[in-house]
């Protein structure tokens, strides 16, 4: 099945390496695309969070991983799919992060720690309300908290 997606926004920050870790003091501005309309953010300056959806549009063809790998090529964690994971080499190259909301300003949504750099293409925003967060204990192997262990601040 092949599926048509439009771009809703475009990121605006200074970052523009696609090293993995750090994100935590970026800021960036979520600047919406002509045809959305900018009462479409009306309101979401009200939620202090904004789940972003966008696509890793600096990944080719060529790099999408289908199989199972070591995360961040590190042998000393196990062999995982890539479902199992959140690289950026997925099959239909999207990312979701959660964002901190700083202001709304005209066609604009200021948020601190997107993992997305500079011009990355922004699909959806939705606000994060607490009722569809787990709403019991979250679980993961610990080779996944010491990838993150610097993620957001070295």
């Amino acid at each position: 099945m092949t599926i048509t997606l439009r771009s809703v926004g475009i990121v605006r920050n200074q970052r523009h390496d696609l090293s993995d870790d750090d994100w935590g003091a970026v800021a960036s501005v979520i600047v919406l695309d002509d045809g959305v309309p900018e009462e479409s953010l009306v309101g979401l300056e009200d939620f202090s969070h904004v789940e972003v959806l966008y696509l890793f549009d600096r990944v080719t063809e060529e790099s999408i991983e289908h199989a199972a790998r070591h995360p961040r090529g590190n042998t000393a964690w196990p062999l995982v799919g890539i479902f199992a994971q959140r690289g950026k080499n997925r099959p239909n190259r999207l990312g979701a992060s959660i964002a901190r909301i700083v202001k709304r300003e005209d066609r604009c949504l200021h948020v601190l720690g997107l993992d997305a750099v500079n011009g990355t293409p922004v699909l959806d925003l939705k606000p994060v309300m607490a009722e569809f967060l787990p709403r019991e204990p979250v679980r993961q192997p610990q080779w996944s908290v010491e990838l993150m262990r610097e993620y957001w601040d070295r």
